[in-house]
């Protein structure tokens, strides 16, 4: 496994907690350190118990030198970043460095797997890079593509019970590996770390052959379309507010038609993490590239981008002035059960009115550390009721479940105006304006 980033460490802790015996590498020291000393880089609810039980059986172990992991794997996971370029086109710079390392330091056939998120063909230049830089060698390498879909906050439970295991092949033999690989996910034939009382009834995730190059537009045009419903019913959410009608009304009666489905239809600040902005942005890069007009896509980042603009007007319009107003955030990574504050729309917020002069106290369960690096000019409370305290106004940012089990009287009663902008439409607009709150959110009456 080369890669111990999330997808790396989900996907090594997970194949390990299977039975497998992975070698993790990455060039980051002190994230490899952390991990030899038993910490986790990384919040991802399970992952830290699955991590633990799989090195004390010996099955799982970190090295900060990636020779380890290409010696040991029969089967090698690249797992590296893929970050965004300014042109927006992904930095596949990590990967051809991996494919460097594994040509000249194998010593035995490899498969070598993409579990990155790669712009469609990346297999193929992956296979084109191998062969180049092993020329000098007689072995033989075969590639595969195996997209990850692992949502941040349920990472483990996606990876030992997914819906579907998508791989990218050119030939049987790669095929019947990776499938050895999968198979106790496939027939559920693990302890499950998730569920200690048994796993819940369901099918049996698909197994899904394809080509390589089909498998990586697959990743790419899945995210992209998760990111098209967001911000499709923000648009409808906007709409819903100038008619008077609740978003959360309309959303629930769409997602009960099988056609379209109830996830990815809420409404609020909208999407944000290292997925979908970047893939997005890529997935766009590589259809202009190829002479395919992609301008849907442009127009959902478009919407996108202005969600954080609707939330400070909604602000405004509650205030009148912003400048020199103590607001309280809750929430500041991208999503809740997470500590990853890449592309979170809280950030960009809080910059956002900071530039106007507000004087911000944030507080998140989990991400304030790694926010304060991006934040520095932003006090980080102990807790929501500090966050709240004197506040003029507090937004909630990120839909955290504790923030709708937080005492709000208690909350009322520290700030200096009961005022809260919910950008997540986390709470009951009917409880909370009840205890006496001045209350927007989003897509709903006010």
């Amino acid at each position: 496994m080369i890669g111990a980033g999330y997808v790396g460490l989900v996907t090594g802790g997970c194949l390990a907690g299977i039975g497998h015996e992975v070698v993790c590498t990455d060039n980051d020291a002190a994230k490899i350190e952390t991990l030899k000393g038993g910490g986790l880089p990384i919040y991802e609810p399970g992952l830290e118990q699955v991590i633990a039980k799989a090195r004390a059986e010996g099955r799982l172990s970190f090295s900060t030198n990636p020779e380890d992991a290409v010696s040991a794997g029969d089967a090698i996971f690249i797992c590296v970043g893929t970050p965004p370029l300014p042109n927006g086109d992904a930095d596949l710079s990590a990967i051809d460095h991996v494919a460097r390392l594994i040509a000249s330091e194998a010593r035995s056939p490899k498969l070598v797997i993409e579990k990155s998120t790669v712009p469609a063909r990346t297999g193929q230049e992956l296979k084109r890079a191998l062969s180049v830089y092993g020329r000098k060698s007689s072995i033989t390498f075969r590639v595969a593509s195996n997209p990850e879909f692992l949502r941040e906050g349920t990472a483990v439970e996606d990876f030992l019970h997914p819906d579907r295991v998508v791989v990218g092949v050119e030939d049987e033999v790669a095929e019947r590996q990776l499938h050895e690989i999968y198979q106790p996910v496939l027939e559920r034939k693990f302890d499950c770390p998730i569920h200690s009382g048994g796993c819940p009834d369901g099918p049996a995730p698909a197994w899904v052959k394809t080509t390589i190059n089909s498998a990586e537009l697959i990743k790419h045009a899945s995210n992209s379309f998760l990111a098209l419903k967001i911000s499709y019913i923000n648009m409808v959410a906007d709409l819903a507010e100038r008619l008077g009608a609740d978003i959360q009304e309309v959303a629930q009666a769409m997602g009960l038609d099988p056609r379209i489905g109830r996830s990815f239809l809420n409404a609020g600040l909208g999407f944000g993490g290292f997925c979908l902005p970047k893939d997005l942005q890529a997935f766009v890069f590589l259809a202009e590239r190829s002479g395919v007009d992609f301008s849907l896509l442009k127009e959902v980042e478009k919407i996108n981008r202005k969600r954080l603009r609707h939330v400070v007007e909604k602000l405004r319009h509650a205030l009148w002035v912003i400048k020199g107003k103590q607001i309280a955030v809750l929430g500041l990574a991208f999503k809740a059960n997470t500590d990853d504050v890449r592309f979170a729309p809280a950030i960009d917020l809080i910059h956002e009115l900071t530039s106007e002069g507000a004087k911000i106290r944030a507080y998140d369960p989990q991400a304030m550390e790694k926010a304060q690096a991006l934040l520095p000019q932003v006090a980080m409370a102990p807790s929501a009721y500090d966050a709240a305290k004197d506040a003029e106004a507090l937004i909630i940012a990120t839909e955290w479940k504790e923030f709708r089990q937080l005492d709000w009287a208690r909350l009322r009663d520290a700030m200096t105006r009961p005022l809260i902008v919910d950008a997540r439409n986390l709470l009951s607009s009917r409880e909370i304006k009840a205890l006496g709150f001045e209350y927007y959110s989003m897509g709903r009456p006010d």
